[in-house]
């Protein structure tokens, strides 16, 4: 199986690129109904003091349902300010992010109406910083999954699209499940964090905690990400 089908992610975690690296074709999903609280809006950072989570708000659909492309990005509390604030307070002693600071600041100025279209212009550039030539495109209509998973299964899921199978994981990499069960394909790789002599490697965060701290050598960790 060389195809996958991934939701939306805000600087998603590395198991996210993870699937990106290793599968040829991927879809995005653009047809879906929003849902909260996942990476959709949302990314956990290494900070020195505990796991950082950045929440993009999103404007009140009024208990409404809305597709994933139609979520306006809100101005409540200056988040763009408060997320580049803690991202830079966070990794501005790392290896690389003085290399790479240029290439992220403009997504935290310009004002973003849409999160998808925030979410995956960030996923492009991040790609292209990882030196990651992948293939992906986008749903053209939703398809129900067979089963939402909740414990680990020797097959994934298959959703089929325009006859082609896909492995789906839109729900499976998610904040509040836990990954080492519903992904068994995937290994955590230690790299070196800036604050691990206090708290020990912490896995599977954003993607720019393994960019900022390891800067080119983070195509390689996604390389032997995959068991």
């Amino acid at each position: 199986m060389d195809s996958i089908i991934l939701s939306s992610a805000y600087l998603g975690p590395v198991e996210y690129y993870s699937k990106l690296y290793h599968y040829k074709k991927i879809l995005i999903e653009a047809k879906e109904n929003y849902i909260k609280q996942t990476y959709r809006n949302r990314c956990f950072i290494g900070a020195a003091n505990d796991i950082q989570s950045l929440s993009i708000p999103v404007e009140s659909s009024g208990g409404m349902k809305r597709g994933i492309k139609d979520i306006r990005v809100s101005d409540h509390a200056n988040w763009r300010h408060q997320h580049w604030y803690a991202i830079k307070s966070t990794y501005n002693s790392t290896p690389f992010f003085e290399f790479y600071e240029d290439d992220f600041a403009p997504f935290f100025e310009k004002k973003y109406d849409f999160l998808f279209d925030l979410n995956e212009e960030l996923r492009i550039l991040i790609c292209e910083l990882l030196g990651m030539e992948t293939e992906v495109g986008y749903t053209e209509e939703f398809i129900l999954p067979e089963k939402i998973s909740e414990i680990s299964s020797a097959e994934k899921n298959l959703i089929e699209v325009n006859g082609h199978e896909f492995l789906d994981f839109r729900y499976d990499i998610h904040p509040k499940k836990n990954y080492k069960l519903l992904d068994p394909e995937y290994k955590d790789v230690d790299y070196y964090q800036l604050f691990s002599q206090k708290w020990g490697f912490r896995p599977n965060l954003s993607i720019i905690d393994l960019l900022f701290n390891m800067g080119p050598e983070s195509i390689l960790v996604l390389r032997d990400s995959r068991k």
